[in-house]
C-alpha cells in the first residue's frame, strides 16, 4: 500500500501531458473574491485520488495545488496553504482572495486503480471592477419642432460620443447604439431607452452606468414623444 501514492503520481504526470481530455469552462472572478471549482466526477471519491493543478496563463507553467490520495488528508502545496478550502470534502475546492496572478487554467483529475476517471478544467480570469462612468452633454441645438443633443460617455481610459435627434413624434440615436471595447477590455456603450440616454460600462464581473433624461434638454419635442 505504501507504493500507491507514487503510482497515482506517475499516472497523473502522464495524463497531465495529454491535451483535449475535457472541455474548458470559462470562469470570471472579481479581484479579491473567492471561487468554487467542482469536479464533474463525484462518485466514490473517498476511494479515489484527486489532484488539482494550475497552469499560469502568462508563463504556461504548471504547478500542483493539492494532492488527495484515498483515505488520507489533502496535501496542499505550500504556496496555497491558507488559500484553499474544501467545502464538500473531495467534490470541490474553494480558492480564496483571487488576484491577477491567479489567472489560468485549473484542472481537477479523479484517478482510479486503472488510471484517469475524469478531468475537469476551468479557465479562470480575474478582473478588476469597472471604473465609474461619466455622461456629459456636449451640445444642444433646438427649435420649435426639433432638437439635436450630442453627448460623450467616458471612463478613465476611453470615451465615445453620440448624437440624438428628437422631433414632435420620436427621438432616435444617430447610427444606433454606440459601443466599443476599452483599453482595459471592458465594454463601453451609449444608447437610448424611452426618454433616457444611458451610458454603460461593464465587464464580466461588474457594471456601472450613468443616465440623463432627454426631456431636461429637449422640452420642445420630448414631451410629445414620451407623453403617451
Amino acid at each position: 500500500m505504501a507504493d500507491i501514492p507514487l503510482v497515482f503520481t506517475v499516472i497523473l504526470v502522464y495524463f497531465s501531458q495529454m491535451q483535449g481530455s475535457s472541455a474548458v469552462t470559462p470562469v470570471f472572478v472579481q479581484k479579491g473574491d473567492d471561487v468554487i471549482l467542482n469536479l464533474t466526477e463525484a462518485d466514490d471519491l473517498e476511494n479515489r485520488a484527486v489532484f488539482w493543478n494550475f497552469t499560469d496563463k502568462s508563463s504556461n507553467e504548471e504547478s500542483v495545488l493539492v494532492k488527495w490520495h484515498p483515505r488520507t488528508e489533502p496535501e496542499v502545496s505550500p504556496g496555497y496553504r491558507g488559500r484553499i478550502e474544501f467545502p464538500v470534502n473531495r467534490c470541490c475546492v474553494k480558492l480564496k482572495n483571487l488576484q491577477e496572478t491567479d489567472n489560468g487554467v485549473y484542472t481537477g483529475r479523479v484517478m482510479g486503480s486503472v488510471g484517469l476517471i475524469s478531468s475537469t478544467e476551468y479557465n479562470v480570469t480575474v478582473q478588476d471592477p469597472v471604473s465609474p462612468v461619466k455622461l456629459t452633454v456636449d451640445s444642444v441645438s433646438s427649435s420649435s419642432d426639433s432638437c439635436n443633443l450630442t453627448v460623450t460617455c467616458s471612463t478613465q481610459d476611453s470615451h465615445i460620443s453620440s448624437t440624438f435627434t428628437c422631433n414632435t413624434k420620436t427621438c432616435s440615436q444617430e447610427g444606433g447604439e454606440r459601443s466599443e471595447v476599452t483599453t482595459s477590455g471592458a465594454s463601453l456603450r451609449v444608447y437610448l431607452v424611452n426618454d433616457s440616454i444611458t451610458c454603460n460600462h461593464s465587464n464580466q464581473v461588474s457594471w456601472t452606468k450613468n443616465m440623463t433624461n432627454i426631456q431636461d434638454f429637449c422640452p420642445c419635442c420630448a414631451a410629445f414623444c414620451f407623453s403617451s
